[in-house]
């Protein structure tokens, strides 16, 4: 049956591979959260590792590889066109286009990898079973290599939008495996696990060729039994590590769900920073030590306001502080206005004792990055582009262990959220502020939430989470969730601050040089021993002049 199936899929031509390609690219979204249904994935990958088995050169992958990727990818993206209908009369029309583009560029990343793929040739019929399973396996370990540092790769190029990395099914905690798995990424990193999950994945094509081979079973199990290793790895090591909690420090997270469009009316600013206090105060326990707004919670200029400073510093706790979110805006030489999203702490008196500048700014909704050519504003709304901050920067707080803030999607860039191997030291606890009501009750913000606990694992140390509409949560460094407030709910989250989960770690140490060395060797073995396969069968009569040098 499996053999018939990837006859058939590698015998398709045209527009029907590609649909076909299409189809199993949207069937690997349903692997990430919030469905998470990991097996997917099982489902995913060998039909495209079958549908490159027909492919008759590199371009044909390639363009097959996009297929996927579009449907990968339009899957994966299309709840940023909510951020288009939150002002649809401005930004409506360009929903559909906008994401469909997205996506049409993003596939270009699996184009790359499938073409790639094809540099080690697709088995032949005239092939014997074992030589077939043999370069089969060699097909999927050079795709899984490449798949990795094409993630890797969308981290930086054009700014990097690392969105949805393969390892990412792993971080919903409601499945058996996800967490015991998740705690191999303080070892090799998120782009590690990717290279073993996407292996694991895509490992069961090779039961195309002669299932009954006790080798293609051996092939298609090993990445898998690789993974229940290291869940049973995780298992031991979740038993082992308790969550404990830094004492005298508690917060109060405020989740005030404002939805978006009401966010950006400036005749219900003074109204919003009221009910942000309102929240922060009522019932609240005395043990509370610092209260914790979303990304943008506060839209005046609170480095220069000082009347709306001071009422925001109503929310701070006696002998403690508020940080919020909130715009900065600062004048040139000229007179020019430069707007930051910012991060501020504030006393209770009102004074502000540090501010942290967003450094990964939103393309299109936080600056324009072809302006000259692009006729509407940013979505974010206002004039001119926002300005970028310096990087990731370690706070140090009266009362609080040190710390490394990160706004909105800064969360998502694996080896990218602490200011690594620098004179301020490496932080205790990560902040994450963010607002994703743009985005509504969609799937995104628990693919953003997923993010922020991949980084959490990886560094080893805990995560707090404030967002406007949802998810509000404490993770601990293992990624074990302390509290959490829903999507779409509107409370507040009183939380203690959990201590590391370890003092070092050696992604926190070595960042993701470790997940590119791994799929550089897999990679590069992987080509070698396919020219040396060659070689050895390039006279070969049976193989119809197929290789040459």
């Amino acid at each position: 049956m499996i053999a018939l199936g990837a006859r058939r899929l590698g015998g398709l031509s045209g527009w029907h591979r590609l649909v076909a390609a299409f189809l199993a690219g949207a069937i690997a979204i349903i692997a990430f959260p919030p469905v998470s249904i990991v097996p997917a994935l099982w489902l995913s990958f060998p039909v495209l590792i079958w549908l490159l088995d027909g492919c008759a050169s590199k371009r044909e992958a390639a363009f097959t590889g996009w297929a996927f990727g579009f449907g990968h990818f339009s899957t994966s993206f299309y709840w940023i066109t909510n951020a288009f209908y939150v002002d649809s009369e401005a930004f409506g029309v360009f929903a559909i286009p906008a994401v469909a583009g997205l996506s049409a560029a993003f596939s270009l990343y699996t184009a790359l990898v499938c073409a790639v793929t094809h540099t080690i040739l697709p088995p032949s019929h005239d092939d014997m079973p074992d030589d077939r399973i043999l370069i089969t396996t060699l097909r999927i370990i050079l795709f899984g290599a490449t798949w990795t540092i094409v993630e890797w790769l969308r981290g930086w190029i054009l700014t990097g939008f690392p969105w949805n990395p393969l390892a990412t099914v792993w971080s919903e905690t409601t499945t058996p495996f996800g967490l015991p798995v998740l705690q191999s990424v303080p070892l090799i990193g998120t782009y590690g696990l990717s290279l073993l999950t996407v292996l694991a994945a895509a490992a069961p094509a090779v039961l195309a060729h002669r299932p009954r081979l006790t080798r293609a079973w051996i092939v298609a199990a090993a990445p898998l039994l690789l993974l229940v290793v290291l869940a049973a790895g995780g298992m031991l090591r979740l038993a082992l590590t308790e969550t404990r909690y830094v004492p005298g420090t508690k917060f109060r997270l405020v989740q005030a769900s404002i939805p978006q469009a009401d966010k950006g009316r400036p005749s219900l600013w003074e109204a919003h920073l009221r009910d942000h206090i309102q929240l922060s105060t009522e019932n609240r326990p005395t043990d509370i030590t610092h209260v914790i707004w979303g990304e943008a919670a506060v839209h005046f200029f609170l480095n220069v306001d000082e009347p709306h400073r001071r009422i925001a510093a109503e929310a701070a706790p006696k002998g403690g502080m508020l940080i919020t979110g909130a715009d900065r805006g600062t004048r040139d030489e000229t007179g020019t206005l430069q707007v930051y999203n910012a991060l501020y702490a504030l006393t209770s008196r009102g004074d502000v004792v540090a501010e942290y500048d967003k450094a990964h700014l939103v393309p299109f909704g936080e600056y324009l990055p072809l302006r000259w050519l692009i006729p509407f504003e940013k979505l974010a709304g206002g004039l001119g582009d926002f300005g970028a901050g310096p990087g990731p920067m370690t706070l140090d707080l009266r009362g609080l262990p040190p710390f490394s803030p990160q706004i909105c999607y800064e969360i998502i860039f694996s080896g990218a959220v602490t200011a690594r191997h620098s004179e301020q030291g490496r932080p205790e606890w990560l902040l994450n502020l963010t607002n994703d009501a743009w985005f509504g009750l969609s799937m995104g913000p628990y693919q953003h939430y997923a993010a922020a606990r991949l980084r959490a694992v990886e560094e080893g140390i805990p995560i707090v989470r404030v967002a406007n509409s949802g998810i509000s949560a404490v993770i601990d460094g293992t990624g074990r969730t302390v509290a959490e407030l829903g999507l779409g709910e509107r409370g507040v989250l009183d939380a203690p601050l959990p201590r590391p989960a370890a003092a070092f770690t050696p992604f926190g140490f070595m960042g993701n040089t470790i997940p590119l060395v791994l799929a550089l060797l897999a990679g590069g073995g992987a080509i070698r021993r396919w020219r040396r396969y060659v070689i050895e069968n390039i006279d070969n009569p049976f193989r119809g002049g197929r290789y040459h040098l």
